[in-house]
């Protein structure tokens, strides 16, 4: 898919806003996810997306240098009480 609009996504988890977005137009350059379950699931889903591996994963450690100049920053961060309850 050729989008002339283009976007990172941060805190991904598998990808449900980032369809929205790309179905608005955006192509992803990017899409920066913690949990390894929902990268995998990125991958398989959408095998051209960027899906942002090792280090650079955890949001703290993401370098967003590289993507300067993108259209949309999107990002779906957790709220603090369901990532506390997901931990139990």
């Amino acid at each position: 898919m050729h989008c002339d609009l283009t976007s990172i996504e941060l805190c991904a988890g598998a990808g449900g806003q980032a369809l929205s977005v790309e179905q608005a137009g955006f192509g992803h350059q990017a899409l920066v996810e913690i949990d390894d379950w929902c990268r995998q699931t990125l991958r398989i889903n959408r095998r051209h997306w960027n899906v942002v591996e090792g280090i650079q994963a955890d949001l703290t450690q993401f370098d967003a240098r590289p993507y300067a100049g993108v259209d949309v920053v999107a990002g779906g961060v957790p709220r603090p009480p369901f990532s506390k309850a997901r931990s139990r």
